[in-house]
């Protein structure tokens, strides 16, 4: 997501300017990101360097090493590169030290409960968003997500939640990408349709999905923000809810949704009132 990529970028130049980095470690993270952040599954070479501004030798020397530890991995055929399975051992590290799950661990489980559905929160990174909670209500009906799994950043109803609550000039930077996923198949884009739900988000607070996506499941998702009043992700409720009861879930998401920004420090008040929604 762009913010985050211009998060990065800040924070490198802090680092520059106050503590000294090692080329080659700095150069190993910036192919990472690279490759995490890039809308392609696979780069060349050639993509990654260039893109980087680093000679090919360098690079190859590192993507390699890389390679050695499994955070990279090299098609034979293509000689394209790409995020390695070591680095989902290593996130899932990260998540289970990370306050988040814990946080929100009992709004996810009272909102499971109280709807007997599959409730989720989900962090952005790059162009996905990823679980790092999930509560289930209904143990008979199950969706097969787990801690971890990524969506695409634009996908359903967490796209579209994304979407309305991100910066002006990062929502259109978003909406200007070639593939996008808010109605599933991207040939089913409809750009005037999406300005229109993203308008009526930002006024209720939430999103939904009825069967959209994939038929006979529906979805609501909310906007969950940190306590730099920062959009860090969703909060996701799935199942096979009849339409008339996704009236009351979706006030009922994002009033969940705030509760676990405000646990997180979030000014909840002066963020819905900036974007126009109700409180």
């Amino acid at each position: 997501m762009a913010s985050q990529k211009s998060d990065s970028r800040s924070e490198h130049k802090e680092l520059q300017s106050s503590q000294p980095l090692v080329p080659a470690v700095e150069a190993a993270a910036r192919i990472l990101f690279c490759l995490g952040e890039s809308q392609k599954p696979k780069m060349s070479l050639t993509e990654i360097c260039s893109k980087l501004g680093i000679y090919k030798s360098k690079g190859y020397s590192i993507l390699n090493t890389l390679r050695q530890f499994g955070l990279v991995e090299k098609d034979p055929q293509t000689k394209t590169y790409s995020l390695g399975p070591n680095l989902i051992f290593l996130s899932r590290s990260v998540l289970d030290n990370l306050n988040y799950p814990e946080v929100v661990s009992p709004f996810l489980e009272s909102l499971a409960r109280e709807t007997h559905g599959t409730s989720l929160l989900a962090l952005i990174s790059g162009s996905h968003v990823f679980v790092v909670a999930k509560r289930e209500g209904n143990q008979n009906i199950g969706f097969g997500v787990r801690l971890g799994h990524r969506f695409h950043l634009t996908l359903g109803a967490h796209g579209r939640v994304i979407a309305a609550f991100l910066p002006e000039e990062e929502r259109e930077r978003l909406l200007g990408r070639k593939k996008l996923y808010f109605y599933g198949d991207p040939s089913r884009m409809d750009v005037k349709r999406l300005r229109e739900e993203v308008l009526r988000c930002r006024r209720d607070g939430f999103a939904q999905d009825l069967g959209e996506v994939t038929p006979g499941v529906h979805v609501v998702s909310a906007p969950v923000f940190s306590h730099r009043d920062k959009l860090i992700g969703c909060l996701i409720l799935i199942g096979t809810f009849p339409e008339e009861a996704m009236k009351d879930y979706g006030p009922k998401v994002a009033e969940v949704a705030k509760q676990v920004s405000r646990k997180l420090g979030a000014d909840i008040e002066r963020i819905f009132q900036a974007h126009g929604a109700v409180n």
